[in-house]
């Protein structure tokens, strides 16, 4: 998937705020990183965002 660097970035940003003691954007990174799930998981379903089918992926619209 093209999109799982984006997963590491914010699961390293997470455990950096935790260690570090910043309670806040360690929730906010686990929040980014539900987002980020959801959206990347739809987009993936959609063959109209150039997502996969069950015939595999799909190419963009032009």
């Amino acid at each position: 998937m093209r999109h799982d660097w984006i997963y590491d970035v914010l699961s390293d940003l997470k455990a950096y705020a935790a260690v570090n003691n910043l309670p806040a954007l360690a929730a906010k990174a686990d929040e980014a990183l539900v987002v980020a799930r959801a959206e990347i998981a739809a987009q993936m379903s959609d063959p109209d965002q150039g997502g996969a089918n069950e015939n595999g992926p799909t190419e963009p619209t032009q």
